[in-house]
């Protein structure tokens, strides 16, 4: 049979098969793995969002134990500190907007912890134009847990003297227009440690005034891998069915040649 092979020019093509199929079947064997981790993925934050708020002592308990915390919903009673307000550049396709962070002193003693308390346009960035909204004394928030962002590759610096946020820097946050201190000044100042999330807000209920309008966690994780899975199985099969094809056209070739007489 080797010898038959060799003759008909199917050693090379046999090997580079050989070599290829275990690539394409690995890769979707990776993309049906990928597929049953997005589904749970899913599944875990839809039952996380549905899910009665839990304290924010348990949530900083269970981030310690695990770091396991993106989108749990939360609750936490405090006061916010309206002077430590961030505003995080969010246009929508009808306007030019913000997300406004402001900083909540929890009650307890517990770790300052920065909340998207929503969307406001353009026009109402400044605070004095939504003064109504500037609620004081102790409120209570429930909310959806945010973990830190990191930059993306093309996104601006952040503009900390201007106040103009561009990604969710969560340990920038924390310092004014002047920007994070030198180590020296860091370890000067002891400054007491900041939740390592933040809070986004409940739609309901609703900021006094309307503004911010809360609820502005979008959730958008496309399982698409399934496609994927077909795609590397199905050029897997295909690999195997020309090979097939191009082997029986180069045996029966090589054997026609063997019957045909010699001329003299």
């Amino acid at each position: 049979m080797f010898a038959r092979w060799r003759a008909a020019g199917l050693i090379v093509p046999a090997i580079l098969t050989l070599a290829m199929l275990p690539v394409l079947i690995g890769l979707g064997n990776w993309q049906w793995h990928r597929m049953a981790w997005k589904d749970s993925l899913i599944s875990k934050i839809d039952e996380r969002v549905k899910a009665d708020p839990v304290s924010y002592p348990a949530v900083l308990s269970e981030y310690v134990k695990s770091g396991d915390v993106e989108y749990k919903h939360m609750r936490v009673t405090g006061t916010f500190d309206h002077s430590r307000e961030r505003h995080l550049y969010a246009p929508t396709t009808a306007s030019q907007g913000w997300h406004v962070y402001t900083l909540l002193v929890p009650e307890g003693g517990l770790p300052p912890i920065f909340v998207n308390r929503g969307w406001v346009p353009d026009t109402l960035k400044d605070p004095s134009k939504r003064a109504e909204g500037q609620v004081s004394g102790p409120v209570t928030v429930t909310g959806l847990v945010r973990l830190g962002q990191a930059k993306a590759a093309f996104a601006p610096d952040n503009d900390y003297a201007g106040n103009h946020w561009y990604w969710r820097d969560l340990d920038a946050m924390q310092w004014g227009p002047q920007g994070p201190p030198t180590p020296l000044q860091f370890n000067a100042e002891k400054s007491q440690a900041y939740a390592p999330f933040s809070l986004d807000a409940d739609a309901l209920p609703a900021n006094p005034g309307g503004w911010p309008k809360g609820g502005t966690t979008e959730i958008n994780l496309p399982n698409n891998h399934l496609q994927y899975v077909v795609t590397w199985y199905g050029l897997a099969a295909t690999l195997i069915v020309v090979f097939a094809i191009f082997a029986r056209q180069r045996l029966e070739s090589a054997n026609n040649d063997e019957v045909q007489p010699k001329k003299e």
